[in-house]
């Protein structure tokens, strides 16, 4: 019995002991890190700590079961809290060295660093030696501290040692110092959030960052663990992502699957591309009045590469989607980010760039952070990543959302006031601010994603394949990062030097003269449209009104409802349906796409409107004629038709004239609606321009008078016909 009792006692011992191990284990584990030094570790704008530590100790934690109090005293007190006890684990960017290892027990590296000297952007440190009699500044116990100090003696300078990263930097933005070194990921995240600084040095290998634990400790289990979360993290490729997420990607690095030797075979003589008209430094006209940007010499080369012609319109971004989804372009390049809902409607090239989406205000604003925005209004492009992340957290931050066509349009609304800030590509904002725009970039931006060139689902799978080989042999033979050094850089003097121009267009007279055969093609198209279509509309509103007036209730009932429709749907989604929707269904017929002409489409849309129009303008012409007199004609033994043609109609046409020249002059206003399609009319040519030089007022104002001087003198010549028909 006593021997009972003595093995139960012990099987109590020994379930106890366990569960008292894993109780121990599930304690809060106290982790500690530095308080800025981004992106491993730094509060942001929501007031949150985040970064590549945070992340990775994060999802550790979540793999192994960790319940984690992380908190961000600063480097030093850190390193300080885990040797006292205080703390229980260190993560920090903190590098293996010899002299820690005494000390600490060290993870795996999750991280291999360098140090790098860096400056502000205006001056020229490119070589150790230039550093003497300078006073460098370092943070304290940071392996660049230990590297400067075991060469200070060599090349003469004098090292000044910081608490954190922000101290330093505020010193050398001051002046204070001459130089400072850290980590070059970090000093990386500087320089992609604004700040001035420059490398011009090679950095130096120091080791690699690994999380820690004092030495000895009962928390060196966590090593272990953190290894077995870390090796999980890489396999299934969350650690990739976390990196990619807080180091940005490398372009020259992105996925590629072309073969930079193979050349697929063209199915067709030319293909058509559509593109955006104005997202520069991507696309946009030069001074020249000719389409360029990093898409344009992207496209080309790639043509030129794999031995295909290409045919490019320049149509706006909406209507280039439309384009390829009607069949009117056979593929869209437009600085197209690559998301879910497009895949499901397009097939995608490798992606070809990495953007950052950037929130922009004016100069001065006192918008500094997302918080700031509350009760504000923000502006995005719609259809954009910049639009779908202001969507999805406009309830968080409380901001109204506006969307624009055009990113010249919204630039133009910051600019007056009207909207408070807005959001695009960082690149493209970068540029506009070099063209003058007189804003600034307070937030860091948001990774939005990778940019791809595509084709309709299922359609010319051979443009794919030829532009995946293209990118392969310009990104081999170094054509690529040409293109990137020349449009998507954000230094002052590249990217602007495209869209020089030998006038200057701050000034009307010089907008006239460096445009003024493009104004005149926009304006020959809008004459050309309008004058053709009232011609067609005549007709139809002659017919229709005519049959309004009929005896037979069939005929009325058929006008009736021709009028009721065309002038119940507006004149844009006319314009779409015949340009997008039509093709769209002939094709779920027939299964063969039949694109129809920008020009065709909005010269249908534009007769059937005015059409409508025309029609109730006949038939309350002849009905202000009065009743008797169709009656005394015909009481004499005149025929209806011919009681119309010699005694109605010449009455009512007098009546009428004033509507019909009302009429012309609404129609050709409204060739302005048609830019919605991408004809480039006079309206577009104005935007289009704007969209390169950001003179909106003086272009408008040009454009304003242009149509003024067009409709005054059609107006008047229409009214000598009118007296002369009296």
């Amino acid at each position: 019995m006593k021997h009972k009792l003595k093995a139960l006692m012990l099987a109590m011992l020994s379930v106890f002991f366990v569960l008292g191990a894993k109780t121990t284990h599930a304690d809060t584990i106290k982790i500690v890190s530095d308080t800025a030094y981004a992106p491993f570790e730094f509060k942001d704008s929501d007031q949150t700590y985040k970064g590549i530590d945070v992340d990775i100790i994060n999802e550790v934690a979540k793999r192994e079961g960790w319940d984690v109090d992380m908190t961000f005293p600063g480097f030093d007190a850190a390193v300080n809290a885990v040797q006292s006890g205080q703390a229980d684990a260190l993560m920090a960017g903190t590098t293996i060295t010899d002299a820690r290892k005494k000390v600490f027990t060290f993870s795996d590296p999750y991280y291999d660093t360098a140090v790098v000297v860096y400056t502000r952007g205006n001056a020229k440190i490119s070589s150790y030696k230039q550093l003497k009699g300078k006073t460098i500044g370092v943070k304290n116990g940071t392996a660049s501290q230990s590297f400067l100090k075991d060469n200070q003696e060599k090349y003469g300078y004098t090292i000044k040692t910081f608490d954190t990263s922000d101290l330093m930097n505020n010193s050398l933005d001051a002046g204070s110092i001459d130089a400072a070194m850290d980590d070059e990921p970090v000093v990386q995240y500087a320089i992609k959030q604004g700040k001035d600084y420059a490398i011009n040095m090679d950095g130096e290998k120091v080791g690699s960052f690994a999380f820690a634990v004092k030495k000895g400790s009962q928390y060196e289990y966590l090593i272990d663990e953190f290894n077995e979360g870390l090796a999980s993290m890489k396999e299934d490729g969350t650690y990739d992502a976390i990196m990619k997420k807080w180091l940005g990607e490398d372009t020259s690095e992105l996925e590629s699957t072309g073969d930079a030797k193979a050349k697929a075979t063209p199915v067709k003589d030319t293909y058509i591309i559509a593109s955006d008209t104005s997202f520069a430094p991507f696309e946009y006209q030069d001074g020249n009045n000719t389409y360029t940007g990093f898409d344009m010499d992207l496209i080309k080369a790639i043509a030129k590469q794999q031995g295909f012609n290409i045919k490019i319109n320049n149509i706006g971004f909406d209507a280039a989607l439309n384009a390829v989804q009607s069949g009117q372009a056979d593929g869209v390049i437009a600085g197209m980010t690559i998301t879910d809902a497009r895949k499901a409607i397009f097939n995608f090239s490798d992606p070809y760039y990495t953007t950052n989406i950037i929130l922009a205000v004016k100069k001065g604003s006192s918008v500094k952070s997302y918080e700031d925005l509350s009760g504000k209004t923000v502006g995005a492009k719609n259809g954009t990543s910049s639009y779908t992340w202001l969507e999805e957290h406009a309830d968080q931050y409380h901001y109204t959302l506006k969307a624009f066509d055009e990113a010249s349009t919204m630039y133009d609304s910051l600019n007056s006031g009207s909207i408070d800030a807005l959001m695009d590509d960082e690149a493209v904002l970068a540029y506009a601010i070099q063209q003058g725009r007189n804003f600034e970039t307070p937030i860091p931006g948001e990774a939005s994603g990778t940019v791809g060139f595509a084709v309709k689902a299922g359609s010319n799978p051979e443009l794919i394949e030829m532009f995946n080989n293209g990118l392969a042999a310009l990104k081999a033979n170094g054509t690529y990062d040409k293109l990137v050094a020349k449009y998507l850089t954000t230094s002052s003097d590249t990217s602007s030097s495209s869209s020089d121009s030998s006038v200057n267009e701050t000034t009307i007279w010089g907008l006239l003269k460096n445009n003024y055969r493009q104004l005149l093609a926009g304006l020959g198209t809008t004459l050309g449209l309008t004058l053709i279509s009232f011609a067609i509309a005549t007709v139809i509103g002659i017919i229709f009104g005519m049959m309004a007036v009929a005896p037979n209730k069939v005929l009325r009932g058929i006008s009736a409802v021709f009028v009721d429709v065309i002038r119940g749907i507006p004149l844009m989604i006319v314009a779409a349906f015949i340009f997008w929707g039509i093709p769209n269904l002939i094709e779920s017929i027939t299964g063969r796409q039949s694109p129809i002409n920008d020009f065709l489409a909005a010269t249908i849309a534009l007769s059937l409107n005015a059409g409508a129009y025309i029609a109730e303008i006949v038939r309350g012409g002849i009905e202000a004629v009065p009743k008797g007199q169709m009656e005394a004609s015909r009481s004499l033994g005149v025929s209806y038709g011919t009681t119309m043609r010699k005694v109605i109609l010449p009455q009512a046409v007098r009546l009428m004239l004033p509507s019909f020249i009302n009429q012309f002059v609404i129609s050709l206003k409204d060739t302005t609606i048609m830019s919605a399609i991408g004809l480039v009319e006079l309206f577009q040519t104005g935007k289009i321009i704007i969209a390169r030089n950001y003179q909106s007022f003086r272009m408008y104002a040009i454009l304003a008078v242009i149509y003024l001087v067009m409709i005054t003198l059609l107006t008047r010549l229409a009214k000598l016909l009118e007296k002369r028909l009296k």
